[in-house]
């Protein structure tokens, strides 16, 4: 099939249809080869004589996702970027100046490229399916809006509304959209099409006159807006608002309010445009960039994934799902799985569990009712699937079990043999297990075919990631299932194989356990967070981690791991000190921070020096030893975890694990991505150095030391 049939043009009468189908791609995207095929289908247009014309997808849920992301990866240089850009621009300028009103009636995702068509044209009409987004998340991808968004958008809907969505990535339904004028209407789905064809006939009636394209202000504080001595006041709180959100990390943004800043009030769309371009060729060929794509071919390859290496294995089909042990982390595993129309119900031993359960599952939606993200009917609807209680009642009926009770494993390999008498043979049971073994646990199991670990983060609404952990018996079904159903319950899960820590946490304890190293040198807290947060680009830097963690799982899990690695697991005295004075961290309002009754960070505690015998902190080392001290332990764990042992099947889903379980920065790729920027040779050898001064946990393992022979990359 050839790509005219990707685009199509008819006639009927006065009014004009460009139909938008993709040939052999389940969505429509903008790829060099659909872009000239459009400009082709322009020509058509102006040469039928029709006085109205309407843009319609047949792709079900999708209008046009955006430009063709492969295309935009490979383009490395600024006079690549700039041939395909202006190649865009012109085809959307004839849109724009077509002598025929132009309609888009959209329906399903309108992102990026397809919304800068959109606004190419006339008018835009959108369908009010939870599937209709509109927006240009190009932010995201270290990218601006270069097909003419960051001009058209603020015309059409004001500074604030465009800076809200360009600056932030963000994409809105049809009802916002309708409200800050983005469309003209929003229709039920069903009758979009039809509505257009009515809209279109109107406007015939009405002398089929082109819309003007300047800006009409809608509303007073839109007006004030635009009254020019509040312009730069609002590109002020904007500026500090985005260096609030990135820390300076992400050029995208601050570059998109440059050029908005430049163009906004322009009449001239030639010069408007050519600035728009030159500010997306300055962040389209930084590595940045480069990396945010990367991280999104990671997430797109796991949504087409099914979790094991056979493409045919289909997963189980997930209705009713049981979580035992209630408490906050079953309460938050009960609130996903509800919360996707699945029948959930939560097992305790005491109604107190249960109630505490079921309390941090409905705050989570009160919250939302509060915030206008979902309406009362809504509340009611997802609510109403979770339930609790005290037996095992419904448990034949269950598809999956989640275990989450007491870290204890005589604890849970009774718990588990126990539901597993309850249960359908069938039924699949998941621990929730942060640290112990699943390979023992499946001994508890009658059929160890159908168990294997389901490791959610906490809190388990926040964090996206969840480690699908593989015993040796689990069977590609019960993978698949699990991988399928974190999907459904809106994670992104990667599979590991049983080990000490699985994947996150056995990379995550050295750079926690260093830090405790770093104390003991004279570091203070602050700056050792502030080295992480606010110069590497960590959301939190290690002892605000621990704080989160919980101070007492923290040094519970860096005992396991001595035990289960050797004593190449080197432990600070100062975890027994902590451990000792009862400090938890945010949970008990008592860690190397202060938290209010809320849970609110405060300031570090200053007394913890003293009680931990430390004198007061010098900062007598720098960013770099620091961070290296931490970062490169991290690396040769990964190493050694990833080559040696195949605890993950590529250094991709490394770095995915770390972006999403631990909010490593995203703008430097990944772990891996980063330390293949350092170069294996170079770490190895600071590792040796650092052995040397301070002791064996920073030797290089095998498998690292293999890499750097040849310096070798973990992505070659």
């Amino acid at each position: 099939m050839s790509i005219q049939e990707s685009i199509r043009f008819t006639k009927k009468d006065d009014i004009g249809l460009i139909e938008l189908d993709l040939v052999g791609e389940k969505v429509n995207k903008l790829s060099s080869p659909v872009m000239m095929r459009f400009n082709e289908a322009l020509d058509e247009v102006k040469s039928s004589g029709v006085k109205v014309c309407i843009l319609v997808s047949r792709k079900n849920n999708i209008f046009i996702a955006g430009a063709d992301i492969e295309e935009i990866k490979n383009l490395t240089t600024r006079d690549s970027f700039r041939t395909a850009i202006a190649r865009a621009h012109d085809i959307f300028n004839k849109l724009e100046d077509l002598p025929v009103v132009t309609i888009a009636a959209i329906n399903g995702a309108c992102l990026g490229g397809g919304c800068e068509l959109s606004l190419a044209c006339d008018y835009r009409l959108a369908g009010d399916d939870k599937s209709t987004r509109i927006g240009l998340p190009e932010v995201q991808l270290g990218i601006i809006p270069g097909f003419g968004g960051c001009v058209r958008l603020p015309r059409v809907v004001g500074l604030q509304a465009a800076l809200d969505i360009i600056l932030q990535g963000k994409s809105v339904d049809a009802k916002k959209a309708l409200k800050i004028g983005l469309v003209e209407e929003a229709v039920p789905s069903a009758i979009l099409e039809k509505r257009a064809f009515d809209f279109a006939r109107e406007i015939i009636q009405k002398g089929a006159k082109k819309r003007p394209k300047k800006f009409v202000a809608r509303g007073l504080m839109v007006k004030l807006q635009e009254n020019h001595p509040l312009i730069d006041v609002v590109f002020h709180q904007a500026r500090k608002m985005v260096m609030k959100a990135t820390k300076g990390f992400y050029p995208a943004p601050l570059k998109a309010l440059e050029v908005i800043k430049k163009t906004y009030g322009s009449s001239n769309r030639k010069s408007s445009l050519e600035v728009e371009m030159e500010g997306f060729l300055d962040v389209g060929v930084t590595d940045v960039s480069k990396n945010l794509i990367n991280v999104f071919y990671m997430m797109e390859s796991t949504k087409k994934q099914n979790g094991v290496s056979d493409p045919n294995v289909k997963p189980h089909d997930v209705a009713h799902l049981a979580v035992l042990g209630a408490g906050v982390m079953g309460g938050g595993i009960g609130f996903v799985s509800a919360d996707k129309g699945i029948i959930t119900r939560m097992k305790d031993i005491s109604n107190e569990g249960i109630a505490l359960g079921l309390r941090s599952a409905h705050a989570l939606w009160q919250r939302q009712l509060q915030k206008r993200r979902m309406t009362d009917f809504e509340y009611k609807q997802r609510s109403a699937h979770l339930s609790g209680g005290l037996d095992y009642a419904g448990f034949k009926q269950t598809d999956v079990v989640v275990e989450a009770v007491l870290e204890d494993m005589n604890v849970k390999k009774k718990v588990i043999a126990e539901t597993a008498s309850k249960c359908r043979p069938d039924c699949i049971i998941a621990t929730n297990t942060s640290s112990l073994s699943v390979t023992e646990m499946a001994k508890a199991h009658p059929n160890p075919k159908n168990f294997l670990g389901m490791h959610f983060f906490n809190p388990v609404n926040m964090m996206p990631l969840v480690e699908v952990i593989r015993g040796p018996e689990t069977s590609d079904e019960a993978v698949a299932t699990i991988f399928a159903l974190a999907k459904k319950m809106g994670k992104t899960p990667v599979v590991v194989k049983d080990g000490p820590g699985f994947l996150v946490n056995r990379l995550l304890l050295p750079y926690m356990g260093e830090a405790l190293y770093l104390l003991e040198a004279g570091m203070s807290i602050e700056t050792v967070d502030r080295f992480f947060t606010h110069k590497f680009g960590m959301p939190m830097g290690p002892f605000r981690l621990m704080d989160e963690v919980g101070l007492d799982v923290g040094m519970k899990v860096l005992k396991i791991f001595r035990e289960a690695l050797g004593d190449r697991i080197e432990v600070s005295d100062l975890s027994k000190k902590l451990t000792a004075q009862g400090r938890l961290g945010k949970k008990n309002g008592k860690g190397f921070y202060m938290y209010d009754e809320k849970g609110k960070e405060l300031a570090v505690d200053q007394t913890i020096y003293k009680e931990l015998g430390l004198p007061t902190p010098t900062d007598k080392l720098d960013e770099k030893e620091c961070v290296e001290r931490c970062m490169l332990q991290m690396v040769n764990e990964a190493a050694q975890a990833l080559i040696a042992e195949h605890i993950a099947n590529s250094p991709a889903e490394v770095d995915l694990a770390m972006i999403m379980g631990t909010g490593f920065p995203p703008f430097r790729g990944g772990l891996l991505k980063w330390a293949d920027t350092l170069g294996s040779k170079y770490i190895a050898g600071e590792l040796d150095i650092y052995a040397s001064k301070l002791g064996k946990r920073f030797r290089p393992l095998p498998a690292l030391e293999n890499l750097a022979k040849n310096d070798r990359k973990f992505y070659s």
